[in-house]
C-alpha cells in the first residue's frame, strides 16, 4: 500500500502526542490544509490549539484517496498507519472510523478496511441524495432572495481549472460551483450533509473522467447556475441525472 511519507504529518510523535502539532484549516473544497508557516518558515505549534493526532492521520490518508494515490480498494491496516505515522494503534484505528463515516472507506468482515469503491447503484443512490440536499438548499436560498455569494468566483476557478487541463484543480473547482449553491441557503445541517456527500463524489471522479469538450463543463455549469434559481427541483435533477450518465458512461469507456 503506498505510504504518504511520515514527515508530511508534522508533529506526531510516538504516544501520540496531541501538542506541538500544525493546526489545520478548511480549504475550498472541504478537506483541511495545513496551516500558514510563521515568519521562519516553520509551523508554530502556539498559534492554534493542535489537532488531535487522530485528526492529522486521517487528514493524510484522505489526502492520499482523494489524490487518487490510494486507488479504491486498497487495504487500510492499522499496523501500517500506526508504524507510518508513529501513533498507536488505537489512534490509527479512530482515523480510520472517522474515514469510514465520510463513507471513503468501507470495513468489510475477513477483508478488513479498505479504499471505498463505489459501483453503479452506490453512483445513483448517492446522486439522488446529492439531489434531494442540493434541491432544497437551492430552493432555501432562491426563496429567501439570497444569491450565492460565492459562486461567481468559483465558475472563474473552474473555467480556469479546465484551461489547464488539470483533472484534480478541475475536480476542486467543481466541487466549490455546488457548495456556493448549498452554502447559500445558510442551513450548517444540509451543508454538512451535503459535503459527507462530496467526498464521496470526489472520490469516484478522482478516477472517471467523463468525456467533456474544452470548456464544456463551465459552460455546463453556468447554465445550471441560471436554471436552478428558475425551477430547482426540475435543474438539479436533470443537471445530477445528466452528470450520472456520463460517469457510467465514462467508468466503461476504452
Amino acid at each position: 500500500m503506498p505510504r504518504p511519507p511520515r514527515d508530511s504529518i508534522p508533529g506526531v510523535a510516538k504516544g501520540d502526542a496531541a501538542s506541538d502539532v500544525a493546526p489545520t484549516r478548511t480549504n475550498a473544497a472541504g478537506g483541511a490544509s495545513p496551516a500558514a508557516p510563521g515568519a521562519d518558515g516553520r509551523h508554530s505549534a502556539l498559534a492554534a490549539p493542535g489537532p488531535r493526532a487522530a485528526d492529522l492521520v486521517a487528514d493524510a490518508v484522505r489526502a492520499g484517496i482523494l489524490s487518487g494515490e490510494l486507488a479504491p480498494g486498497t487495504p487500510l491496516r492499522e499496523e501500517e498507519l500506526s508504524a507510518t505515522h508513529g501513533v498507536s494503534r488505537h489512534t490509527a484505528r479512530t482515523a480510520l472510523t472517522r474515514l469510514a463515516a465520510e463513507r471513503l472507506v468501507t470495513a468489510e468482515p475477513y477483508r478488513g478496511v479498505r479504499v471505498s469503491l463505489l459501483d453503479d447503484d452506490a453512483l445513483i443512490a448517492l446522486q439522488q441524495l446529492r439531489c434531494a440536499l442540493e434541491t432544497e438548499a437551492v430552493r432555501i436560498a432562491r426563496d429567501r432572495g439570497i444569491h450565492p455569494a460565492d459562486v461567481d468566483d468559483a465558475l472563474e476557478a473552474l473555467a480556469a481549472a479546465e484551461a489547464s487541463e488539470e483533472w484534480p484543480a478541475t475536480l476542486a473547482a467543481h466541487a466549490r460551483v455546488h457548495l456556493a449553491l448549498v452554502d447559500a441557503a445558510g442551513s450548517p445541517r444540509i451543508a454538512q450533509e451535503y459535503r459527507r456527500l462530496d467526498s464521496e463524489m470526489h472520490l469516484l471522479l478522482t478516477h472517471v473522467r467523463p468525456a467533456y469538450a474544452p470548456g464544456a463543463l463551465t459552460a455546463e455549469h453556468r447554465a445550471y447556475v441560471a436554471e436552478a434559481w428558475a425551477d430547482p427541483e426540475r435543474a438539479v435533477r436533470a443537471h445530477l441525472e445528466h452528470s450520472t450518465r456520463a460517469i457510467i458512461d465514462g467508468r466503461y469507456r476504452d
